[in-house]
């Protein structure tokens, strides 16, 4: 299965159980002037970068899930970023993606590699049984 079919379904799932995740492109494309338009080039006067996502090596998808806080806040809900990196089964995580995920793990997110939608919705299950670990003071 393709990392998009993949992809699909896991933002369908997610929605259906209550999690706003989106998909995130990382990219970078030009714009300016366009001078001359044909069906196999393209010139632009004045170009310049144009960079889309949120930084090189960030998920695949990303958005949140809500949890209830509780003793000292009891019925507030807290947005928790969420991070999924989707891959096929053979797919291989870059160093900087999983650097992305790592740092969303360490200050509280939810970090997940993702390889089907059984790995996104245990990864999200998992992070909410150990999250009451966490450290507080990073």
């Amino acid at each position: 299965m393709s990392e998009t079919k993949i992809m699909n379904e896991i933002l369908l799932a997610t929605s259906a159980a209550g999690h706003r995740l989106f998909r995130n492109n990382v990219g970078l494309g030009w714009v300016g002037r366009v001078t001359i338009h044909d069906h196999a080039h393209i010139c632009m006067a004045h170009p310049r970068p144009l960079r889309a996502g949120l930084c090189a090596g960030s998920s695949d998808i990303i958005g949140w899930h809500s949890v209830t806080i509780t003793p000292g806040m009891i019925g507030k809900r807290v947005a928790v970023f969420t991070a999924l990196e989707v891959k096929t089964a053979k797919g291989r995580v870059s160093d900087l993606q999983q650097n992305f995920l790592n740092v969303v793990t360490l200050h509280g997110g939810c970090g997940i590699v993702a390889r089907s939608i059984q790995d996104a919705e245990r990864g999200i299950q998992e992070w909410q049984l150990i999250s009451k670990d966490f450290p507080t003071n990073y």
